[in-house]
Formats: C-alpha cells, sequence, structure tokens
C-alpha cells in the first residue's frame, strides 16, 4: 500500500468525462495530489499506452465504447475508475463489464480521489499478479499434457513403460540441448504425420511405426 501512495505522483492519468463541474473538480482534486493528467471528451477512439490510470464517465449505454477505447492499441490494461451518478442494474453491470477497479461517485468531495486511486491500483496489481499466476499455471499443464501425450505414443509403439518413455524424452533433450517439451512436441508432429500417410494405390498397408530413439 505505501508503494502506490509513493508513487502517485509518477502516475499519467487520463479523465474521460464530459467538461462540466465534476471533470474541473476532479482535475483539481488530481492537481493538488501533484498527478499528471490529461482530459478527453469525447471519448477517443483510442488512449495511448502512457496512462496507468484512467476515470471514465459511467453512463447507461457507455461501457461497449468504453471498454473498446480502453482495450484498444494496448498489450496492459490501465487501471480503470469509474464515475457514477446514479446506481442501478444496467450502471452496476456496466462496471463489470469494463473490468473497473475503483468507483467515485457525483457530487465529488472533498476528499476521496487519492483513496480511490491508491485502492484501485492496488486491486489492479493483485488481479495482474493473480493474472500471471494463472498464465504459469496454464503452461505448465499445457507442458504436462504435451510430455504426457509423447510419452503414450513411445509406449505405443516401443513397449516400454511411463518412465522409459520419460527417460527416452529427457535423454533426447539433453543429447539436443534442448527442452522436454520440445522433444515431446516433435514426438507428436511426427506420430500426426505418419498417422496420415495413405498407402500407395495396390499396396498392403502396413502399421506405422515410429523409430524408436537411441538411448545413450
Amino acid at each position: 500500500m505505501t508503494d502506490f501512495v509513493r508513487t502517485l505522483r509518477d502516475l499519467n492519468i487520463a479523465v474521460v468525462h464530459p467538461f462540466d463541474r465534476t471533470a474541473e473538480e476532479l482535475r483539481q482534486q488530481l492537481s493538488r495530489i501533484g498527478c499528471v493528467h490529461d482530459a478527453f471528451w469525447p471519448p477517443p477512439k483510442t488512449l495511448a499506452e502512457k496512462y496507468d490510470v484512467v476515470f471514465v464517465d459511467m453512463a447507461e449505454g457507455s461501457a461497449k465504447y468504453l471498454r473498446a477505447m480502453i482495450t484498444r492499441a494496448r498489450t496492459e490494461l490501465p487501471t480503470i475508475i469509474a464515475i457514477v451518478g446514479y446506481e442501478n442494474p444496467s450502471v452496476l453491470a456496466q462496471l463489470s463489464e469494463i473490468g473497473a477497479h475503483g468507483i467515485l461517485t457525483k457530487p465529488l468531495r472533498a476528499i476521496g480521489v487519492m483513496s480511490a486511486i491508491v485502492m484501485a491500483r492496488q486491486c489492479w496489481s493483485e488481479q495482474n499478479a493473480l493474472r500471471e499466476e494463472n498464465e504459469k499455471i496454464r503452461r505448465k499443464l499445457e507442458t504436462m499434457q504435451t510430455i504426457s501425450d509423447a510419452k503414450r505414443i513411445l509406449m505405443q509403439h516401443h513397449g516400454v513403460d511411463d518412465r522409459e518413455a520419460y527417460e527416452i524424452i529427457r535423454k533426447h533433450a539433453m543429447s539436443r540441448r534442448t527442452t522436454t517439451v520440445e522433444i515431446a512436441q516433435a514426438i507428436i508432429t511426427a506420430d500426426d504425420m505418419l498417422s496420415n500417410l495413405k498407402p500407395a494405390p495396390g499396396a498392403a498397408a502396413r502399421k506405422t511405426r515410429i523409430p524408436k530413439p537411441e538411448q545413450d
């Protein structure tokens, strides 16, 4: 939490809101905090990658174009703080649709903007950390599945057991200075190619066998 407070003045902030009293008060408070910010209205088609935090005016039917504006041409989503003038099921659903990390209500109060930014940044950071962890788990599961499929192919064609199949993959990876998953994928690709080969017309069908890798 302390880090988010310390880095407030390093943030680039975009305010996407009609140029009215609410926008003016928000910009005044951002200036008091020391945040660099730019104001936009109407909403631009895209937002520059440099913006870390985006305040958006949340109204009926605005979620679709706001989401497009925020996500278009960006590799990482910014922290999103929605400004709402009222609450109803439609607006609440749109908050979820745009992935808001924080909320400010109209009329704005003299205090609350700094707290909203800090809490939203913390939420954003935790979501990113969770997303990265999920991606690591997904990649690990894919790797395990690929190796499992390759072992099954070796076991089927060469009559080895699970341990021996993995040892074949591991030794080939070591000898070629590559990863076990790359060797496993090569085995799967080769098996797919050989399985799709059709016998020449008039020739007797023969069972396709994958050459057994040489073991050290």
